[in-house]
C-alpha cells in the first residue's frame, strides 16, 4: 500500500481545507435546534408530546401514548460524485452501493434511540431531467434502494424526484432519505438516561469511509499519481475503496433487543469522527483501551493527507462505525450478537466518572468537553 504522499512537498490537508468547516456549520445547527424547540408545543394540540432528551440526538422522538415515534432525515453528501468519476473510468454504475449509503445515513442515525425502522421516503434531486435518461444508472439506484430497505426491514413509501437545473449541477444528483421508526415497547428507548460509570463501550466495525469525509477524500485525489485508480491495497483502487457501501447496523440493534440487551446509549460515528463518542451531554469520561482495525483506505487517506492521529480520529471513523454503551455484563454478548449478524465488534472501552472527555489511550489522544458542540 502506498504510504507516503506522491508529492513530498505537499502539506497536511484538513477537513476544513477541503471545504467543510464545522466551526461555521455547527452554530447554525444549534440555533436551529433552539428555534425548533419553540414549536414543540404544537404536538400538544394532537395529544402528543416530544421527548425533550431527544433534542440534539441523532433522531427526534415523540411520545404518542402506547409507544414512541422517531424520525430523521439525512443526505448522502458528496459520495455520488466519486461514483460518477469512477463510472467514467470503469464503465460501470456504482449507484446500487450509493443507494445503500443513503439509506444507511438515515437508518443508522434512527436506531441510536432504540427505534425499529418502519418506513423510508426518498429524495432524489437531479441537475436536470436528463440524469434519469441513463437507465442503467437509474435502475441501479432503484434496485440498491429496495435491497437496502429490505435488509433493514423497512418499507419504502415513496419520495420526490425533482429536476433542479440551476440549483443542482448538471449531470449530478443530490440524494437524501427520511426515515420513521417506532420504539415499542417504550423500554427500548436509549437516550442515555441509564448511561453511567462502569458501562462498557462496544464499537461496531466500519468497512471504509462510509459517507462522511468525502470532501476531504475528493480533495486528496488531486495529489495521487493515478487519481481515482491509485492503489490503496493490492487490486483495490482508491475510488473503489471509497465506494464500499456503508454497513447497515439495524440488524444488529434488532438482534440485541431479541437477545434481551437494551443499550444505555448509542452513537453513530459519522461527521466529527470519534468525537461523536462525546455526544451525550452528561459529565462522564470515556476511556478507550482497544482500537478496531483501520480500513486500508482510511490509513491511506491519513498518510496522503499528512494527518496526525488526532486530526484523523477527529474527522474520520478510523474503523469504528457505531458505538454501543451497554452494561458491563452485557458487553461480550453484545459483541457475539454483532458477529452473528456479520458485523465485526469489540469491547473497546469503559465509561468512568469524571469530567466530560474522551481518552484514546493507545494513541495518547484526549478530546475534552469543547471538542463537540452540537446542542
Amino acid at each position: 500500500m502506498t504510504s507516503t504522499p506522491s508529492d513530498p512537498a505537499a502539506g497536511s490537508l484538513s477537513y476544513g481545507q477541503s471545504g467543510v468547516n464545522y466551526a461555521l456549520i455547527d452554530p447554525l445547527k444549534v440555533s436551529a435546534q433552539r428555534a425548533a424547540l419553540a414549536t414543540a408545543g404544537e404536538l400538544v394540540r394532537h395529544g402528543f408530546a416530544e421527548v425533550a432528551a431527544s433534542r440534539g440526538e441523532s433522531a427526534y422522538v415523540v411520545d404518542v401514548g402506547p409507544f414512541y415515534l422517531a424520525s430523521i432525515v439525512e443526505c448522502l453528501g458528496s459520495k455520488a460524485l466519486v461514483a460518477d468519476e469512477m463510472a467514467a473510468l470503469t464503465g460501470r454504475s456504482w449507484y446500487d452501493g450509493i443507494a445503500q449509503d443513503t439509506i444507511a445515513m438515515a437508518v443508522n442515525d434512527l436506531i441510536t434511540v432504540g427505534a425499529t425502522p418502519l418506513l423510508v421516503q426518498a429524495y432524489w434531486a437531479a441537475g436536470g431531467s436528463e440524469w434519469f435518461a441513463d437507465a442503467a444508472r437509474a435502475q441501479a439506484l432503484v434496485a440498491g434502494w429496495q435491497r437496502a430497505c429490505q435488509a433493514c426491514g423497512v418499507a419504502w413509501g415513496g419520495g420526490e424526484t425533482p429536476a433542479l437545473a440551476g440549483i443542482v449541477e448538471a449531470g449530478r444528483i443530490d440524494l437524501a432519505a427520511a426515515c420513521t421508526g417506532i420504539v415499542n415497547p417504550k423500554q427500548r428507548l436509549s437516550l442515555g438516561e441509564r448511561l453511567g460509570p462502569g458501562d462498557a463501550i462496544v464499537l461496531l466495525d466500519a468497512n471504509g469511509i462510509h459517507a462522511n469525509g468525502l470532501s476531504l477524500a475528493r480533495k486528496l485525489v488531486e495529489r495521487l499519481p493515478q487519481g481515482w485508480l491509485t492503489e490503496v491495497a493490492p487490486g483495490l483502487s482508491y475510488g473503489a475503496a471509497l465506494l464500499a457501501p456503508t454497513p447497515l447496523y439495524a440488524p444488529v440493534t434488532e438482534a440485541l433487543w431479541a437477545a434481551g440487551i437494551v443499550p444505555h446509549y448509542c452513537a453513530n460515528i459519522t461527521g466529527h469522527g470519534w468525537r461523536k463518542l462525546l455526544r451525550h451531554p452528561a459529565a462522564l469520561s470515556y476511556r478507550i483501551h482497544t482500537l478496531p482495525p483501520v480500513p486500508a483506505v482510511l490509513r491511506f487517506i491519513q498518510a496522503q493527507a499528512r494527518q496526525d492521529d488526532r486530526e484523523a480520529y477527529s474527522t474520520l471513523n478510523m474503523g469504528a462505525g457505531f458505538a454501543l454503551f451497554v452494561a458491563a455484563e452485557d458487553a461480550q454478548r453484545c459483541v457475539d450478537v454483532a458477529l452473528a449478524q456479520g458485523i465485526g465488534a469489540r469491547v473497546a472501552g469503559v465509561v468512568e466518572a469524571g469530567p466530560k472527555r474522551l481518552l484514546i489511550e493507545p494513541l495518547d489522544i484526549e478530546f475534552g468537553d469543547d471538542a463537540l458542540q452540537l446542542r
